[in-house]
């Protein structure tokens, strides 16, 4: 039986990371961890300042530094940033360690969800057109996760219980 560190959740910004990780940490009595906040509350700038401020190299080394401490705990649900997977190696801890989820949605409700956030520092000077060529690329990427969610015909509620049944079976695989 393979023992994993804790669970990740990966995926485009707008793929609700967040959102289903709060509630699945609550049904899983884990904690929850959101990369992108560990790293506003360490730099105590918002992402899009830091971006701004220190560039995205300084953001991309932040966020390494950040997702790997936290893929190196036990018994959390982690929401890596929508760049964080990108990254060889946060990828090859997560795989090695963890088990991950990738949130897929169609690329109109990712992009109608991203397109005006001013949260989202790399796809706010995007058109449709290049946020579709992003959203292709990354999920390349992202389908290397151990499970891939469509999540577009499903409810919240239906995401998390699906996410449980496939990581309890995982988990008690000998």
């Amino acid at each position: 039986m393979k023992l994993y560190k804790s669970l990740v959740l990966v995926g485009m910004m707008g793929s609700g990371k967040s959102l289903i990780g709060k509630i699945l940490s609550r049904k899983l009595n884990f904690d929850f961890i959101d990369t992108d906040s560990q790293i506003e509350e360490k730099e105590k700038k918002a992402i899009p300042e830091i971006f701004k401020i220190n560039g995205e190299k300084y953001f991309r080394d932040v966020e390494e530094l950040i997702s790997l401490k936290s893929l190196k705990l036990n018994n959390k649900v982690i929401a890596l940033g929508g760049g964080g997977y990108i990254n060889p190696a946060i990828r090859k801890y997560t795989l090695q360690n963890c088990i991950s989820f990738w949130l897929n949605w169609k690329n109109e409700t990712l992009i109608n969800r991203i397109k005006n956030s001013k949260k989202r520092p790399l796809a706010m000077k995007l058109n449709n057109l290049e946020l579709n060529k992003l959203i292709g690329k990354r999920s390349t990427t992202y389908n290397l996760s151990d499970y891939k969610i469509n999540c577009d015909k499903l409810s919240k509620k239906e995401i998390v219980k699906k996410i449980i049944e496939l990581y309890e079976s995982s988990t008690n695989k000998n």
